[in-house]
């Protein structure tokens, strides 16, 4: 069954799945991936580029430290340059905390200053 543009449907899913493949190859080679150790949290490698060869460096320092294949794993790298860069609700501020306990939460009160100034109570 052909469609108001005259390609058919199989036509359609086919070049969607080639454009999803297209934009995981990009972002596979814009992405640098860190191995670490699940069992011990360990940093075993930082700053590989794309998914196959952080698949392949993952699988040489398994063979290599004699891993299991469950201990090594990778995941994409968080950059703090990314993170400052992507607007101003990433901004991190630092929790103040007041000499005042707060026996309802069993904790100090506490609360946070914003980039314009305000303050903003946490618990």
């Amino acid at each position: 069954m052909a469609t108001s543009s005259g390609r058919s449907r199989a036509e359609i899913i086919k070049e969607a799945v080639r454009a999803s493949i297209r934009r995981q190859m990009i972002l596979d080679a814009v992405n640098s991936f860190v191995i670490y150790r699940s069992d011990t949290g360990a940093t075993l490698a930082r700053g590989v580029q794309g998914y196959e060869l952080a698949k392949d460096k993952a699988n040489q320092i398994r063979k290599k430290y004699g891993l299991k294949w469950d201990q090594v794993k990778f995941k994409v790298e968080r950059n703090k340059s990314a993170m400052s860069s992507a607007g101003a609700g990433s901004h991190r501020s630092r929790i103040e905390v007041a000499p005042r306990y707060n026996p309802s939460k069993r904790t100090r009160f506490k609360g946070v200053y914003d980039s314009q100034g305000n303050y903003a109570d946490l618990d």
